[in-house]
């Protein structure tokens, strides 16, 4: 029998991956913040599984690298939200973006996620003929990131579902209250806000979640979340 010989490079990526996998079980202690999202870490962070019953993530390199960790407790109300819109509409589709490193810390090129408290959430889509769609995230996009929606919130063929996302921050928001915490912050385009609003469900989100009025980077492709955590 022939024996093959693994590359360094190669035993050096199944290692940091089986490494990575190590750190998100669930038999670890419960995950612990410090700081702030700027400016903190994370210990014991846990992620969401790859794909569920109505999402999936942005990007299996992102996944499998370790950008999609978050504080347990957050992952917990994440899942709960997923659930909640499934029962309700199971026909609606979410993507999630990036949220932290295991350990927390800079994670370029966000000015947040640094301790496991913030989750992008791409928003969902739906064809110009009405058929449910996902954001094309791919190494030629920035993984999704560089995708650009204009302010009725189109793209090529492509419309976000106002309905879909504000759905999903309404059911998010009732799980995180669930969970103990609760949303802190929503960043997400302001020449968009309105579209989102004028939906039946949107219609009650602007007097009860805080959405920042103007972000230093235009969020049209994703909605970003931060979640209050009592972080040591």
């Amino acid at each position: 029998m022939r024996l093959v010989l693994l590359g360094l490079p190669t035993v050096v990526l199944v290692g940091y991956f089986g490494w990575i996998a190590w750190l998100g079980r669930e038999s670890a202690p419960p995950s612990r913040c410090h700081g702030t999202a700027v400016h903190g870490d994370l210990v014991h962070g846990r992620r969401l599984p790859y794909s569920g019953e109505n999402f999936r993530t942005y990007s299996l390199l992102g996944y499998l690298t370790g950008r999609t960790f978050m504080h347990g407790t957050v992952r917990d109300a994440v899942l709960s939200g997923y659930a909640r819109v499934a029962r309700r509409r199971p026909e609606f589709r979410y993507v999630y973006g990036e949220s932290s490193w295991p350990w927390g810390g800079s994670l370029w090129p966000h000015r947040t996620h640094a301790n496991g408290t913030s989750v992008d959430f791409f928003v969902p889509l739906r064809t110009r003929a009405g058929e449910v769609a996902e954001m094309p995230a791919s190494v030629f996009n920035q993984l999704g990131y560089s995708i650009s929606f204009d302010n009725a919130g189109r793209s090529g063929d492509l419309q976000i579902d106002f309905e879909a996302m504000a759905m999903h921050l309404a059911e998010l928001d009732r799980a995180a209250r669930e969970q103990g915490i609760r949303i802190r912050r929503v960043i997400f385009d302001s020449h968009l806000q309105p579209h989102l609003f004028a939906t039946g469900e949107g219609a009650k989100l602007s007097g009860r979640l805080p959405f920042l009025g103007k972000a230093w980077v235009r969020h049209d492709q994703h909605y970003h979340v931060d979640f209050a955590v009592p972080c040591g």
